[in-house]
């Protein structure tokens, strides 16, 4: 491996860890409230439902792994693509940051304890079923490009007869809990923003698979949501 392969590879493995470990606990490290227990049960969700995912998408199709590793070298990764994929991983960062300002300043008052439970049920099922759709789906990569070395097809079954985008879906429905468990009117403006950009992202790669990918136009006749189950 190059020098400047393996120090690419290095930078890559750190903003993951940054994201996926760290950014979760962003609200209490910002906040100082480390008795703030809706923050701790969202880091945890959040942490878990990334490793269990991957444990089991390794399972089931460890090539995958591989594939999720390396997107970032992806040389047929649509233009779009390298500006939205990035877009994503900072929005979802910057709405903890915002949390964590808004609770260190106490702009937002505190919500009763059942929209607590109702939101971080939300966060946890919502995680759930973008994990799902990343267990069933062996091409279930870090950006969006048709991946012909590894026989890419359609995938149809399990979320994925449900919506066509199940692995956004379930992220949004996720998002959209994050400022009502931690309390915080300000983050609705980055969340908002978030889920603008991810359905902009499903429609061009909607349009994209419906173009490049054999069989998709087909898929899309049965599955006829992308995001929303009888509404887009």
């Amino acid at each position: 491996m190059s020098e400047i392969k393996r120090t690419f590879t290095l930078r890559v493995i750190i903003q993951m860890l940054l994201v996926v470990f760290v950014a979760p606990f962003f609200p209490l490290i910002i906040s100082g409230r480390w008795d703030w227990w809706q923050a701790w049960a969202y880091a945890v969700a959040s942490i878990l439902a990334f490793v269990v995912s991957r444990i089991l998408a390794g399972k089931r199709h460890p090539d995958l792994i591989a594939e999720r590793a390396r997107f970032m070298e992806a040389k047929d990764t649509k233009p779009w693509d390298k500006v939205l994929a990035p877009m994503l991983g900072i929005g979802s960062v910057l709405v903890l940051i915002v949390v964590g300002v808004d609770k260190y300043y106490d702009s937002t008052p505190a919500s009763s304890l059942t929209v607590s439970w109702v939101a971080l049920f939300g966060i946890i099922f919502g995680y759930a079923f973008s994990s799902w759709a990343l267990i069933e789906n062996r091409f279930f990569s870090g950006t969006v490009r048709i991946q012909t070395e590894r026989g890419h097809h359609v995938v149809s079954t399990g979320p994925y007869s449900v919506v066509r985008h199940p692995g956004y879906a379930g992220g949004l429905f996720g998002y959209i809990f994050i400022p009502l468990l931690l309390d915080s009117l300000w983050a609705w403006i980055p969340t908002i923003l978030l889920g603008i950009v991810m359905i902009v992202r499903t429609a061009l790669e909607d349009k994209t698979l419906q173009a490049e990918l054999p069989g998709y136009k087909e898929f899309a006749q049965k599955t006829k949501y992308r995001l929303l189950p009888g509404i887009w």
